[in-house]
């Protein structure tokens, strides 16, 4: 074969060439994002409306029906779903897979545009949301709890400090804070007075509305200067409200103050957020598309750690749950089991070929082909994720099998009396077409699973691609590296085990033992082929009860996992209040705690968190 008399003719040249691969799959690595599964793009948009004080009739007749007309004229539509709430449309689209997504939602944003004008005056502007998968979820859930500070003072300085200063953590999306209060204007009519100065209730809206305002006001014009000038009208105290004229009569203007009652209140709260029965705000911090979530998450922490020495002390910080700390120690788990998997598979062909220089020789296939597989992921835009990850810790065994049958049969030919660099050509050469064939049959039975169907399909692209790679580069390997080094790093046979006689006594016990196996094992043989027919019905019989244990089994599209979080969901009838909600879940936050206190005596691997939300 000619790369391999290449590789043997030119030593150098083939080490440079896999001293590159090895550079380059080290950059790539470091260059790979960091998720729990493949960011997929689901073909799939949801959009939310409000209308405030509409029932569900109401609701469907003016906006869900329009939206959903509006939709169906958008092509690559697969299903369209709606469900019109009490001041709430929600319509679900389900594109086809083909479908380019960032022309279907433009196209979509621009029909909904043409009936938007025709919903209603106090319909909200509608808001499409593109599903995103699993790596939509926030990547860090936080909470804020102060014992001195009022609940008000605390939501003010979230949105305008904390929020601000985390969004400027690179990769950061949208943060969303529960269990605010926010501040409000309260202006409480008289209407006693209304009518005995005869003012009607659109005259005080309309005075409010013109007044807290900031207008422009034109420009003016000095020689050469030109200076834009604007009216700030915007209040920014309560009492600033009392001086607004809301209309005028014969004894004068009639100011705010007289027909109603100002205060600077907090605004109708739609969320509670409690953390171990205390009140608090909790913050979901989610990633942009494409981000790190590890980095994210690291990057709100330093941001964290950072803003405690610049905000007051009686700020508290709490993390109740990082997907970036899960993540990482998932991966850290693989990687871990791509070692372990590695040093046992190097450990194996030790004993088995009685020599560490043929171990080393075969061993280098693993950590060139990984690194190697890290380039081609970084070329189609993979990410380090559960799927890529377990294609690496399954093909482990694979990458190092053609590096094995090649040294095997270079020793062979050593033994048959062949200097070391005939015996490297020769024998790669001699089983060089059996080691391709066995490659591109795994390649065969693994690229087809990159190219499935349906949306499966998609996240298994990036398992199929990782694997064949990687086994594509072993074979490269094998037909390079090993001979070259085969042919320049003699094995000397009388003298392997001369300074540690105790490793060939034990090697030779090792292979007493193999050669009993290879005796049970032509017993075995003998014996299939002596009871043809029973040995082929066992199979079969085998197979099939094989496929009948398969319903047994279940399935499901993602794996469960344990990430020691607990969430429940609770269902209030419909028009109940907030204070309803919160007083049920108090109920169940005093069962929890009971149930806590019950097992405090018992020995516990990790400290609990608690922690709850209604919205």
């Amino acid at each position: 074969m000619w790369i391999t008399r290449t590789s043997i003719k030119a030593p150098v040249f083939a080490t440079m060439v896999m001293v590159a691969l090895m550079v380059l799959g080290l950059f790539a690595y470091r260059g790979l994002g960091v998720e729990n599964m493949p960011n997929i793009e689901i073909p799939a948009v949801e959009i939310e409306t409000s209308y405030p004080g509409a029932s569900p009739e109401q609701v469907e007749n003016d906006v869900t029906r329009p939206i959903e007309e509006a939709a169906n004229t958008v092509g690559g539509i697969k299903t369209i779903r709606s469900n019109s709430y009490e001041g709430r449309s929600s319509v679900g689209i389900e594109f086809q897979l083909t479908t380019n997504m960032d022309r279907a939602v433009q196209d979509l944003r621009d029909r909904i545009g043409t009936v938007r004008g025709g919903f209603p005056r106090e319909v909200k502007e509608p808001v499409l949301f593109r599903q995103e998968g699993e790596n939509s979820q926030p990547v860090v859930l936080l909470s804020l709890t102060s014992h001195e500070r009022s609940l008000r003072d605390l939501s003010m300085l979230t949105e305008q400090v904390i929020v601000k200063r985390l969004q400027s953590v690179a990769g950061v999306g949208q943060i969303r804070i529960n269990g605010e209060q926010a501040r409000q204007v309260l202006v409480q009519i008289r209407p006693d007075q209304l009518r005995s100065l005869d003012i009607g209730i659109d005259e005080v809206m309309n005075a409010i509305s013109a007044t807290n305002a900031n207008l422009p006001a034109g420009r003016i014009s000095r020689g050469e200067r030109e200076n834009l000038v604007r009216i700030e009208g915007k209040m920014k105290e309560a009492a600033e409200f009392k001086r607004i004229i809301v209309a005028n009569r014969s004894s004068g203007p009639v100011y705010l103050s007289q027909v109603a009652d100002i205060q600077d209140g907090a605004a109708e709260e739609d969320s509670i957020s409690r953390v171990n029965g205390e009140r608090a705000l909790t913050l979901e911090i989610a990633k942009i598309q494409d981000a790190n979530t590890v980095e994210v998450g690291n990057g709100v922490k330093a941001a964290i750690e950072a803003m405690k020495a610049s905000l007051p002390k009686d700020i508290q910080f709490r993390v109740l749950d990082d997907k970036a700390k899960t993540v990482q120690g998932q991966l850290d788990n693989v990687k871990e089991t791509i070692l372990e998997g590695a040093l046992l598979t190097m450990v194996i062909v030790f004993f088995f070929l009685h020599s560490w220089r043929s171990t080393v020789i075969t061993g280098l296939t693993l950590p060139i082909s990984v690194l190697a597989s890290f380039i081609a992921m970084k070329y189609f835009g993979f990410t380090l994720n559960f799927l890529t990850l377990m294609a690496l810790s399954l093909c482990i065994g694979l990458l190092i099998d053609d590096a094995i049958v090649v040294r095997e049969n270079i020793v062979r030919h050593l033994g048959l009396g062949k200097d070391h660099v005939r015996a490297a050509e020769d024998g790669t050469s001699e089983i060089g077409l059996a080691v391709m064939a066995t490659t591109f049959a795994i390649v065969a039975v693994f690229v087809p699973i990159a190219f499935m169907q349906g949306i499966i399909g998609r996240f298994f692209l990036q398992f199929g691609i990782t694997v064949a790679v990687a086994v594509l580069v072993s074979l490269f390997v094998s037909f390079t590296l090993d001979p070259m080094l085969s042919s320049v790093w003699p094995d000397p046979v009388e003298t392997r085990f001369k300074y540690a006689p105790w490793l060939g006594r034990f090697m030779a016990r090792i292979e007493h033992g193999i050669e009993w196996l290879h005796g049970l094992y032509a017993k075995v043989l003998a014996f299939a082929l002596n009871w043809r027919k029973s040995t082929l019905a066992g199979a079969v019989l085998l197979f099939v009860g094989s496929l009948m244990l398969v319903p047994m089994i279940g399935g499901e599209f993602v794996p469960q996992t344990d990430d020691g979080f607990i969430q429940m969901r609770f269902k209030t009838p419909v028009g109940s209040s907030l204070d309803y909600s919160d007083a049920k879940l108090r109920q169940v936050e005093a069962a929890l705690a009971d149930s806590r206190k019950s097992r405090a005596s018992r020995p516990s691997s990790a400290p609990g968190k608690a922690a709850t939300t209604r919205k």
